[in-house]
């Protein structure tokens, strides 16, 4: 008999032990975030992406539940424009709040093995958003792609971020981690300025666990954490799973698709992580694409979906510079709204400071406009009078830029990337007036001098401006 009382002491004891670690256990797993001062921001760019290419902006073929959730819980924008049509361009607008020749930053920036003397890239003086965040308190990583310059002091610890683990260049080989560009063949994978090795491992799962690691819930000071998704940038590498469920959609689609869902699936992994940690609802996410979907050989010549547009990267119609864009924040930001006025990536700095009370240093300096007065009020007007797109050397007249005001559009020496229009020799002025042709197919330039006189004044005095500013 006090054998048998012994054994089921043993065990209760056993059963109690168990119970504890379990529950220990589930603690560590579930552990809730302590309370920070400022709200977490979560800034995710991805690459490429075509203006239509959610489902919650138009889609019908993709599968996005995660960005769905993103745009169901939070406010999307119907017209809402890339700073330039080019990778580097446009990245230096999102992270200054700047035109890009305002951040001279003029075209995309070239590899250390054609810039030995690192001339290209954005400028050191520039005040990036890192910089603002930093300061402001934050802890700022950069996961995923730089392309902004390669001398330590542009690299991205140089520009403010904390943390950095991606590539220094314009895309990369997920698996092998390598420059895919023609030649010399190099590895570009670093953490800060260490490079790092990790042969064969997808580069999605690898930027999803550095996110992971850097959202820890234990830290006390809030993050700031720029996601720049090198995807759906070619090549097209999307997991086999949605390969074959793509199975039946035409080439490239299927490809393009496939790896859309890969990345959507991978910003799932990230809002289960802040959801489980108690963090989500104290993090303001904003989404869009760098500019639009690519043409490019390396991308089978397509794949995107820019609807009734035409163009795409490269080229400032409105394929290549309208993009799918949304915040979430629910303690500000109102749920499943949308918003149909016309706003740029530059706005989302100042957007971001006025949610988090961040001071800007230069706020008098940028070009962008806070977004919260047409977020909060659908009926107020957009915050630009006037937006400028333009690459290239800003002294070379041949070179393609557009101007808008209100629902005119001027295009100077327009081109369509996905050769869909043509365009003349009377088409050097090309103006369209964008509230009954968005579709940018008719030139009225005869037919109203009078407005390409006036939006060329604007462009040219503006392009003056930066010349100016260039040559300082």
């Amino acid at each position: 008999m006090r054998n048998f009382k012994n054994f089921l002491l043993g065990l209760a004891g056993t059963i109690l032990l168990l119970s504890c670690q379990s529950q220990e256990s589930n603690e560590q797993s579930t552990q809730q975030a302590k309370p920070k001062s400022k709200p977490n921001v979560l800034v995710i760019l991805t690459d490429d992406q075509g203006t239509f290419d959610i489902n919650a902006f138009g889609s019908e073929d993709l599968e996005t539940p995660n960005l769905d959730r993103i745009a169901h819980e939070g406010t999307r924008f119907t017209q809402f424009y890339a700073a330039a049509p080019v990778c580097s361009p446009s990245r230096a607008s999102l992270l200054t709040g700047k035109f890009n020749f305002h951040a001279r930053l003029f075209g995309n920036v070239a590899p250390p093995h054609a810039d030995p003397e690192f001339k290209s890239g954005l400028p050191t003086d520039e005040i990036t958003m890192a910089e603002v965040f930093k300061k402001g308190g934050y802890n700022t990583a950069l996961i995923g792609k730089w392309h902004l310059g390669h001398s330590p002091e542009k690299l991205p610890n140089g520009q403010g971020f904390d943390y950095f683990f991606g590539h220094q260049r314009g895309c990369i080989d997920n698996f092998s981690h390598f420059f895919f560009w023609h030649g010399p063949n190099m590895h570009d994978l670093y953490r800060n300025e260490e490079e790092v090795y990790y042969q064969g491992e997808f580069f999605g799962d690898l930027m999803v666990d550095e996110v992971k690691k850097f959202t820890a819930p234990e830290k006390e000071d809030p993050f700031f954490i720029y996601w720049a998704i090198n995807m759906p940038h070619y090549p097209y590498q999307g997991r086999k799973k949605w390969l074959d469920h793509y199975k039946d959609t035409p080439s490239p689609r299927k490809e393009y698709a496939a790896f859309i869902s890969t990345f959507d699936e991978m910003i799932g992994e990230v809002l289960n992580h802040l959801e489980a940690t108690g963090q989500l609802d104290n993090t303001i996410i904003v989404y869009q694409s760098d500019h639009g979907h690519s043409t490019e050989e390396r991308a089978f010549y397509g794949g995107g979906d820019n609807g009734p547009f035409h163009g795409a990267k490269f080229c400032m119609l409105e394929g290549g510079i309208r993009v799918p864009a949304m915040i979430r924040y629910p303690k500000a930001i109102p749920a499943n709204e949308l918003r149909n006025q016309m706003a740029n990536s530059i706005d989302w700095l100042p957007t971001l400071a006025e949610l988090t009370n961040t001071e800007i240093p230069n706020k008098d300096d940028i070009d962008g406009k806070s977004l919260m007065p047409i977020i909060k009020d659908k009926n107020t007007p957009s915050q630009h009078d006037v937006l400028h797109w333009a690459t290239g050397d800003p002294e070379i007249t041949t070179n393609s830029w557009a101007v808008r005001k209100g629902d005119w559009k001027l295009h100077g020496n327009p081109w369509d990337s996905e050769k869909e229009l043509e365009f003349g020799e009377d088409d050097k002025l090309y103006l369209v007036n964008m509230a009954t042709d968005s579709t940018e197919t008719t030139n009225l330039a005869k037919q109203r001098p009078d407005k390409v006189k006036e939006l060329l004044k604007i462009h040219n005095d503006w392009n003056q401006e930066m010349i100016n500013l260039k040559n300082k």
